[in-house]
């Protein structure tokens, strides 16, 4: 989890809230109880709201300029099948397995407004999805599928998803999707993915990687 001022202001707005509608619950009066009642009720639904969203974005890293997220090593166990080894930015590994000639690296960006970034809000990101592919349609078409979630699986409360559904509020955030494009995974093959304010940029690492981009080409 990062904590960052992206994550801690929504949690600080919550808090701050909840504090205010439990005060206006409190107090005594009789009509005035009812407009109070329904004040503080609305105050701790959103309180609840900002909550959930700052519990989610705790599952985001912060973007820093542009920056290596993760390196992908690959061996080959058999034809058209490949041990992966994920390598992220904090050093921590994972291994995956995929089928087919090439692989594809996706996460999902938080951008904030420029106003925003200027006083501390950093554009976040949580990768997403690594995925293989074959080269011949057909045989993508007919050929069992590999796919790996990476990271946190998203919790029913899903900020990014209520970003990209209410347009408006891309004013002052933008969720987006970045996705490395497809490469070929060959065997010794090691691949650096960078995340910049654009996206995702992948680019191969040692002879193996080169030659085998080189010979895609």
């Amino acid at each position: 989890m990062t904590l960052s001022l992206s994550t801690l202001v929504p949690l600080l707005l919550a808090t701050l809230l909840l504090f205010i509608a439990l005060r206006i619950l409190l107090k005594g009066g009789m009509l005035a109880a009812i407009v109070r009642a329904v004040a503080g009720l609305a105050l701790i639904g959103a309180s609840v709201l900002l909550f959930l969203a700052g519990y989610d974005l705790l599952s985001y890293r912060a973007l820093l300029q542009e920056q290596t997220v993760v390196t992908l090593q690959f061996q080959r166990l058999a034809p058209q099948n490949y041990r992966v080894v994920l390598v992220e930015s904090d050093g921590e590994q994972h291994r995956y397995q995929l089928s087919g000639d090439q692989w594809q690296l996706d996460a999902r960006m938080l951008k904030w407004h420029p106003s925003l970034a200027s006083v501390g809000f950093k554009s976040l990101y949580r990768l997403e999805r690594l995925s293989g592919r074959y080269a011949d349609i057909r045989q993508q078409l007919q050929a069992p599928q590999s796919a790996h979630q990476l990271g946190e699986v998203p919790t029913e409360f899903d900020t990014w998803l209520i970003l990209k559904r209410f347009p408006g509020l891309r004013t002052w955030i933008d969720a987006q999707y970045g996705t490395a494009t497809f490469l070929p995974m060959a065997n010794g093959a090691i691949y650096e993915v960078k995340l910049a304010y654009g996206g995702l940029i992948a680019r191969p690492v040692n002879l193996e990687a080169k030659a085998a981009v080189s010979d895609w080409q």
